[in-house]
């Protein structure tokens, strides 16, 4: 069975990424048959610090990194905070970068997303962290950005998105990244439509 580990750079409550990531659970749950998916907390992680790590000093950390291994694609959704992704999710990509040669993030096949209230959609800030992501060993998987502009306007009281442009968009953004990770080969959505149909996905390296 395949998996997805789902990461929102922001631990405000109400978070417009947050809602991403709770959107794209849906989505998977109703139209990807046979691949589970799991949230990761990036607020429950102390700040990098190597000393700690060479202890194994934070439990958060060695579930978090158990987890990013146990998954085929990992998903992010990043706020801008100046023009750049949040310090809550570049600390957590640190952590699962590290030690050095071990990286949980290595071949990992991975995805970026954004959300703000503004008209870009916080997508200036996807650059930058897929660079990181790259110096992290993560495969980044080439697709159009897709970035949720007007988020305040759009997400629901129930903390989610049902904007028919936004699920197409993160819903295309899934299947490309579940095409990369090789489940097209076998899998098939909820509609009964095996994603290999879509075509492979190219990966940012």
């Amino acid at each position: 069975m395949s998996g997805i580990v789902l990461m929102s750079g922001s631990v405000r409550g109400g978070s417009y990424n947050s809602a991403v990531v709770a959107t794209v659970r849906r989505i998977v749950a109703e139209r990807f048959g046979g691949v589970w998916t799991e949230v990761l907390d990036a607020g429950e992680l102390p700040f990098y610090d190597e000393d700690l790590d060479a202890v194994d000093g934070s439990e958060a950390v060695v579930r978090m990194r158990e987890r990013v291994r146990a998954a085929d694609v990992v998903l992010l959704s990043t706020p801008s905070y100046n023009g750049a992704a949040s310090g809550v999710l570049k600390n957590a990509v640190d952590w699962l970068s590290r030690p050095y040669g071990e990286s949980a993030l290595d071949d990992r096949i991975t995805v970026v997303t954004s959300a703000s209230p503004g008209p870009r959609g916080a997508v200036d800030a996807q650059a930058g962290l897929v660079e990181v992501l790259g110096h992290a060993g993560a495969l980044v998987v080439e697709h159009p950005p897709v970035a949720v502009a007007h988020a305040e306007e759009l997400i629901t009281t129930q903390g989610e998105f049902e904007d028919p442009r936004v699920l197409a968009e993160l819903e295309s953004l899934v299947r490309a990244a579940l095409d990369a990770a090789g489940w097209g080969a076998a899998g098939q959505d909820a509609a009964g439509q095996g994603s290999a149909e879509q075509g492979s996905a190219s990966l940012a390296v």
